[in-house]
This record gives C-alpha cells, sequence and structure tokens, in this order.
C-alpha cells in the first residue's frame, strides 16, 4: 500500500476519533421530550392537593356547598368517544364560577380504549392508525377546552381504563395513541396527562419512559385504591420518573361522601401535578382607566384601557417594574399587563411560567446562577418538568450559551431542556 495513503488513512481516522471525542452527549431532540408551542399568554397552574372527580360535573349551589370539604379540586370529562354521562352543568360560565370559589379543574378527556378491551369497536384504538387517533383525540380535546375557557398551558388527562397485559400489540397501541395525543396538545401549546391503571398503563408508560419512539406525557394520573394520599410509591413507578410535580394518585374508588348537606358518589384523588389554567375574573379597582400594557413596565407601549369597575381575566403574575408600589403585574387573557395595584388579584394566581420537559435521561444538575461556576442547587431528573420564568445567556454548555431560569429560582443550561429552538433563545420565553 502506497505510505502517503497509510498516513492520510491515519490522519482521517485520528480526526474522526477527536471528533467523536469532542461530541457532546446524546440528548431527545424530538422524542421522548417533545417541546410545547405556547403562546407568550400561557402559563402551567400546578396544584397540590386533594381532588374529586365525579361523572356529571355538580350544580354550582353543590360546588359552594362543597367547599367545607377537605378537597380543592375537581376532576371534570370534558369529552371524548367514552364519555357516559350527560354534563349539562359543565360550561364556560361553570368554569368561570367554580375558578371564583378557588376550585382547582382537572380536565379528563374519555378517549378510546386498548384492543384489547371487551367494548364495541368504535370505542377501541385501531393499532394501525393509534397515533392517528391520538392526534385526532388531541385536536378534540383542545377545542373543547377552548370553549370552556381552560386556557393554553392547561395540562389535559386523557382517560386510558385498565386492560389486559399480556398482549404485546395492545400495550404498543396504547403507547402510540398516547404519543398522538401528547403529540397534538403540545403542538397546540397544552401539556399531556393521562390517567391509567398502575396495574396496566402505568408499567408500560414506565417502560416507554425513555423511548425515543414515544412522545413523553408530563404527567402522569395513576389508580391505585390504597387508601393512602400520597402520590410516592406509585404502581410500577421508581421515584425518579414523572417525579417533580408531574404525579397524581385516584387512591379510592367510587363511594359517597356528603357536605354542606350535599351528597355526591365520587372518586378521590391526591395531585402534585399540572392541572388547568383558567383566568381568574377580578374587578379593575383603579379611579381612573386603567391602562393594559405589552410589557410589565410603564415605559411600555399602552394597548388598551380598562374602565374603573370593569372585569378582567387574571391569567398569571410576573415581577415586573415597579408601578404604584408594587412590582408584581398580571398578565391577563388577552395578552396585556397591568399593575396588580389596580386590580388586586388575590392570592392563588400562578406564576407566569413555561414548563419544558428535561431531554436528559439521568438528571440535570439546577445551579443558583446562569453558569457551571455557581453553586449546586438541586437537580431535575430526566423527563422533569422545568418552569421557565426567563432566560439569559451564561456559561457556553455545548455551543447553547441560553440558560434558563425557573420559577424556583434555580437556573439550568437551555441546552438540556425540550424549548422550541434548540440553539438560542426561544420563544414566547422572555429575557431576564
Amino acid at each position: 500500500m502506497n505510505g502517503r495513503r497509510v498516513i492520510a488513512r491515519v490522519a482521517f481516522v485520528l480526526t474522526f476519533l477527536v471528533t467523536v471525542a469532542l461530541l457532546p452527549p446524546p440528548y431527545a431532540l424530538a422524542k421522548p421530550a417533545t417541546s410545547v408551542d405556547y403562546p407568550e399568554r400561557a402559563t402551567v397552574t400546578h396544584f397540590s392537593g386533594l381532588a374529586f372527580d365525579t361523572c356529571s360535573a355538580p350544580s354550582l349551589p353543590t360546588m359552594r356547598k362543597w367547599r367545607s370539604s377537605r378537597y380543592q379540586g375537581v376532576g371534570v370529562y370534558i369529552g371524548g368517544a367514552t364519555r357516559a354521562c350527560s354534563q349539562r352543568h359543565l360550561t364556560k360560565s361553570w368554569v368561570h364560577g367554580v375558578t371564583a370559589m378557588r376550585w382547582r379543574l382537572v380536565p379528563v378527556y374519555t378517549g378510546k380504549q386498548a384492543p384489547c378491551r371487551s367494548h364495541a369497536k368504535k370505542f377501541l384504538i385501531k393499532p394501525d392508525r393509534a397515533r392517528a387517533q391520538g392526534l385526532r383525540a388531541a385536536r378534540h380535546a383542545v377545542k373543547r377546552s377552548a370553549r370552556l375557557g381552560l386556557l393554553h398551558g392547561s395540562a389535559l388527562y386523557l382517560d386510558i381504563e385498565s386492560y389486559p397485559t399480556s398482549h404485546d400489540r395492545c400495550r404498543k397501541a396504547v403507547l402510540r395513541y398516547i404519543s398522538g395525543w401528547t403529540s397534538g396538545l403540545h403542538q397546540r401549546g397544552y401539556l399531556s396527562g393521562v390517567y391509567v391503571s398502575g396495574a396496566s398503563g402505568g408499567i408500560h408508560l414506565s417502560g416507554a419512559h425513555g423511548s425515543r419512539a414515544f412522545a413523553r406525557p408530563d404527567a402522569i394520573w395513576v389508580a391505585q385504591w390504597d387508601d393512602d394520599a400520597t402520590v410516592s410509591d406509585l404502581y410500577g413507578l421508581t421515584d425518579r420518573r414523572w417525579a417533580h410535580g408531574q404525579r397524581a394518585k385516584q387512591f379510592r374508588g367510587p363511594h359517597k361522601e356528603k357536605h354542606g348537606g350535599a351528597a355526591m358518589t365520587i372518586d378521590s384523588n391526591v395531585f402534585r401535578a399540572p392541572v388547568a389554567t383558567v383566568a381568574r375574573q377580578v374587578r379593575v379597582t383603579s379611579s381612573v382607566p386603567l391602562k393594559g400594557r405589552n410589557h410589565p413596565t410603564k415605559k411600555s407601549s399602552i394597548i388598551t384601557t380598562y374602565r374603573p369597575g370593569s372585569t378582567v381575566g387574571v391569567v398569571c403574575q410576573r415581577r415586573g417594574a415597579k408601578a404604584a408600589g408594587t412590582r408584581v403585574w398580571n398578565l391577563l387573557a388577552n395578552g396585556t399587563y397591568v399593575s396588580d395595584r389596580f386590580v388586586n388579584a388575590g392570592k392563588g394566581v400562578p406564576r407566569c411560567a413555561y414548563p419544558y420537559q428535561v431531554t436528559r435521561t439521568d438528571r440535570l444538575n439546577k445551579r443558583a446562577g446562569p453558569g457551571t461556576r455557581h453553586a449546586l442547587a438541586g437537580v431535575v431528573y430526566g423527563g422533569g418538568l422545568a418552569k421557565v420564568v426567563c432566560q439569559r445567556r451564561g456559561t457556553n454548555v455545548f455551543g447553547d450559551r441560553v440558560w434558563n431560569k425557573l420559577a424556583s429560582g434555580a437556573w439550568v443550561s437551555d441546552y438540556y431542556l425540550a424549548t422550541p429552538s434548540r440553539r438560542g433563545f426561544s420563544k414566547p420565553i422572555r429575557r431576564c
């Protein structure tokens, strides 16, 4: 062999090996952590507490009486091929009414079921069309949610009832259906939740947690009737999967409870997970027209004004420039900002944040500042939701200098989050 050719080939091999050694570690570019296309006026609403669900949405008077109960959330069945009960109370005005009572809402969509269940065929997933059917279910669920006033950033939960686990074709069909559901919701700016039996769907979702053939849901709600109102030790799940405010458990099945003189048959649940985002209706308290601006500062452009005593819908709050003694600004449902001094939205309004999944398969370090030299401030396990409030430049991580500030105050490298832009700043996230 020619000596020059040998030298050239050796040089090529060495160059290739050096290049491979310098490549960044692999991450899930598309699946299982798919990005969410939030509009600017979206936010996540996280709920920690007890919730009940019942087949038909209760009347407003009943919901008012049940404020004396231990529950703070309610599951509502918004639609789907297998929804069994009528919903004469479930309207947009009902949603605003229970939100004014400080109830948190858990939207449930009862879609098609596993093909190995004994249902009529029209209610079952078709294995060869499972993903397309999941996408269609997501489209329908978003339309139903929009009519009810459930805003972008809401988590919508797909109801998949228990099914036999011995059929691999059935398992794959369910996972493809959930994958389509998740992708469809993410494309429309909503979070994906799934309600499953721990002994069937829970095991299969856990097994597919890191699969790149599968779009992973953001939250999991497991039916596990053990009367234990905690989200640890869920059947089939390790504590590192759906570990960061992404879990709920139905810990008690159908039973009767009575509160405030009103009795209902319900299931009992505990949530540490995202739920519906609903604009809170509050009154303008200023004595002159209140200016709605395009950014949370008095120097930004005025988009519109609101009459004293009129009602506005508050989606979330963020810190901005000081105005009338407060730095708290309210983002309204129409995308404008108003100072909290002149609406007094009260407690419980969520902080404006956009959650994205961590793409690492193991864990991501949180830092006290936007760089790897800052002190450690905890970890987020693979697939965990990181609630981003703003972005700024920091330490270069494999070509990406963008760092995300989280709602907790900690920072993570954007390289390891499923934000819309894989290199650089992402819309609609604000700069810090």
